[in-house]
């Protein structure tokens, strides 16, 4: 792997960490706001979900901002925005202010979630795209494993303002390691700077012969046109519906009510102390960080495909396993062994599959003309089933019971695996541009779809 590209791939997937931090922190800040606040069960889904309703915000914004003034620009100004959210979350005087402040940093992450994958998709070569990729979603396990230890070293002292103030960090870290860094040379081609565009490329390729990757950029340019106007164009369409359909599965197999309500899970299952249930969370977070890393070496040389299949098939049996085991009421004392093992089992399975590969398929699908915009409506997808998900996790526990709940999150994994085995593409190896190309008609009609 050349050293430049993997230093532009991973100073880019830290805007993955400021999503994973503040996706994790606040499973464990909660009990302590609640406390604060004294907050009813809506009030704490509000809390916990106001900061998607800003991603849905600037995830639906972020993919036309990084086709305006570039793809590095926007994601500086995402770490700009995601700090003074932090700031204004640590410092709030009232539940009212928190959940202004916690909104500012829902922009900041939306931005992220489009851009950061975008970025590191168009900068990395074919044979290496994927596990480039897939540093996003690493450094997004990684931020939500460090929000769970230090959700575990401050449980004690109960200090949740300084659980959300260190989110401080990582953007900074963000918005000095972008400083330096190039423009996507896809999209200095986009709009016409070719002379910049080639220089990228030379750099990011490691050679000088760039002639038939920079041919097949400029001829996608000339393809499938811009803007909506793109998505009548069956390929792209088709492209489209699939990414929504992964983004929205993604969510509503229900990865985010074991991030943002381990603790909360983990106290259903019987571990009673604040402490001992965001420790429970955090071993789950060291699988989390662990399996994702199968993803990076192995994505690239097995395919998407097979990943997906062994990873969805996992997130099932782990799902039906708890299920199964909070509908038991003898179980006692082991529920909370029980429920670990799943949950372990359950988020290792995802890390690995739909995970990363979500971000990295929905990054390869989309023609360069519309792959800003195509990102950014998927992201909203993905954004929108998470915040429904997380907003009704607790109520859907108190009206259906905890076993209902999950069994319905492992139906749903069974969609997921028919829908990739119906419909995605391989894309492992292959140069952007001929995915969208190459693949154009076959996407619009894959195999075994009529």
């Amino acid at each position: 792997m050349r050293p430049f590209v993997f230093l532009v791939a991973s100073v880019a997937a830290l805007g993955g960490l400021l999503f994973g931090y503040d996706t994790g922190v606040i499973s464990g800040a909660i009990l302590f706001i609640t406390r604060d606040f004294a907050l009813s069960t809506r009030l704490q889904e509000l809390t916990i979900s106001i900061v998607l309703v800003g991603c849905i915000v600037g995830s639906a914004v972020a993919g036309t901002i990084a086709d305006r003034i570039g793809r590095r620009i926007t994601l500086l100004t995402a770490g700009v925005i995601f700090a003074l959210g932090a700031l204004g979350s640590a410092f709030a005087p009232t539940i009212d202010v928190l959940l202004a402040a916690r909104f500012v940093v829902g922009i900041g992450i939306g931005f992220c979630s489009v851009v950061a994958p975008l970025y590191i998709s168009e900068v990395a070569p074919a044979d290496i795209r994927g596990a480039l990729v897939s540093l996003y979603q690493f450094a997004i396990t990684v931020g939500i494993l460090g929000a769970f230890l230090v959700d575990y070293a401050l449980a004690g002292a109960g200090a949740w303002r300084w659980m959300l103030a260190l989110a401080l960090i990582p953007s900074l870290i963000l918005i000095g390691g972008m400083l330096p860094l190039p423009e996507s040379p896809r999209y200095l081609f986009k709009i016409g700077n070719v002379a910049a565009a080639e220089v990228e490329l030379r750099r990011i390729a490691g050679r000088d012969e760039i002639g038939v990757e920079e041919t097949a950029i400029v001829d996608s340019l000339k393809v499938h046109g811009s803007g909506f106007a793109a998505f009548a164009t069956p390929g792209v369409r088709y492209a489209l519906v699939l990414g929504i359909a992964l983004a929205m599965l993604q969510q509503v197999t229900g990865i985010n009510t074991v991030i943002y309500y381990g603790p909360h899970i983990f106290q259903l299952a019987g571990i009673a102390s604040n402490e001992a249930s965001i420790l429970a969370t955090a071993l789950v977070g060291v699988v989390n960080v662990l399996l994702t890393l199968v993803a990076i070496f192995f994505v690239d040389r097995i395919g998407r495909k097979p990943l997906l299949y062994a990873g969805c098939t996992g997130m099932f049996l782990a799902l039906s396993a708890l299920a199964i085991a909070f509908s038991q009421p003898h179980l006692g004392g082991s529920l909370a062994t029980i429920a670990l093992v799943s949950l372990m089992v359950y988020v290792g399975s995802f890390a690995y599959s739909l995970g990363p590969i979500l971000w990295l398929l929905i990054s390869e699908i989309f023609p360069l003309q519309v792959r800003g915009l195509g990102m950014s409506i998927c992201t909203l997808s993905n954004w929108v089933a998470n915040l429904v998900v997380s907003l009704f996790f607790l109520s859907m526990v108190q009206a259906l019971g905890a076993s209902a709940t999950f069994s319905i999150y492992a139906a749903l994994c069974i969609v997921t695996l028919v829908v990739v085995a119906r419909g995605v593409p391989e894309t492992k190896r292959e140069i952007l541009e001929d995915i969208s190309l190459a693949r154009g008609p076959s996407l619009a009609r894959p195999e075994g779809i009529p």
